[in-house]
């Protein structure tokens, strides 16, 4: 019980230093790879043809965006 109190006061500390660390600079957490984008790939679903559900939901991110523009 001991060893489990002590790593979650760690994780709680570490969640902690987080949160401050994004109050003072308002810069989200992101990796340092470079995700998709350092594969090459313009998208999550690189295929020539996507499948039915993909392409409505990539039509209904176009009708969002061009909502956000108007």
């Amino acid at each position: 019980m001991q060893t489990f109190l002590l790593a979650l006061a760690l994780f709680l500390i570490v969640v902690f230093i987080m949160a401050i660390g994004y109050m003072l600079q308002r810069k989200t957490i992101s990796g340092s790879c470079g995700g998709i984008g350092a594969l090459g790939m313009d998208k999550a679903c690189d295929c020539d043809d996507p499948c039915d559900k993909r392409k409505a939901r990539m039509e209904k991110e176009q009708q969002w965006k061009q909502n956000q523009i108007h």
